[in-house]
């Protein structure tokens, strides 16, 4: 496990309390499981308005939530968590990833956005990266700059690409022989369709995150390609 996923020490992990937002059972307990081996506490809700129970009745340093819920939206669990407690960090988990979900999560104040699958290492360095703030913020988040969305929105284009080439037959074949005009859809920077084009790991992993073995199997092709 990279360094940068425990960016929280022990120390400081014992005193973070931690809710997962989440309705599959099997999701999140395997998500406690990781995070409680990192020293947070962590508890469950099942449920949007159990979720808000908890919320209402504890104080928690960070909410993990997912977005399909079985009883209401978790856009608007969020909204509420946000509104009647600025100071509790958001991190959003989602198998309907769009670029629309993760501008709207955070403009509601999410610190990060995750779409499912990811791997252990990539929620680790979410949390850590998110609770970095915990040390020296002492006021409410101020609304995320233009920048911090740009670089969300990028990351969020990067992955539906790369999840689309383990799908697409298609669209694979295109991204490999024409390049970044493949990428004309997407709302992506010249590097980052650099990056994608030429198998640039260094750029992704700096930029994107650690990438799931299904979303790496576009870019060693096209090294591979390359080395050949």
């Amino acid at each position: 496990m990279n360094a940068e996923a425990r960016a929280v020490d022990k120390d400081v992990a014992q005193n973070v309390r931690i809710l997962l937002m989440e309705d599959e059972a099997v999701v999140a307990e395997g998500l406690k499981m990781i995070l409680a081996e990192d020293g947070y506490r962590v508890e469950i809700a099942g449920t949007g308005n159990g979720a808000l129970e908890q919320l209402h009745s504890q104080q928690y340093d960070l909410l993990v939530a997912d977005l399909r819920l079985p009883d209401i939206d978790g856009m608007e669990v969020i909204k509420k968590v946000k509104a009647e407690k600025p100071e509790t960090f958001v991190i959003v988990i989602t198998g309907y990833s769009t670029v629309d979900t993760a501008v709207e999560a955070m403009r509601y104040g999410a610190s990060d956005f995750l779409a499912k699958p990811f791997t252990e290492d990539q929620i680790r360095t979410a949390v850590g990266k998110t609770l970095q703030g915990k040390k020296t913020r002492t006021a409410p988040a101020a609304a995320p700059d233009d920048d911090a969305s740009r670089a969300l929105i990028e990351k969020r284009e990067v992955m539906r690409v790369l999840n689309r080439t383990s799908e697409d037959e298609v669209f694979w074949n295109a991204l490999m022989e024409e390049g970044s005009s493949a990428l004309a859809d997407y709302e992506l920077s010249d590097e980052a369709k650099a990056a994608i084009v030429s198998g640039d790991l260094g750029w992704i992993n700096a930029n994107i995150g650690e990438l799931t073995q299904k979303q790496l199997m576009f870019i060693y092709k096209r090294l591979e390609r390359e080395a050949w």
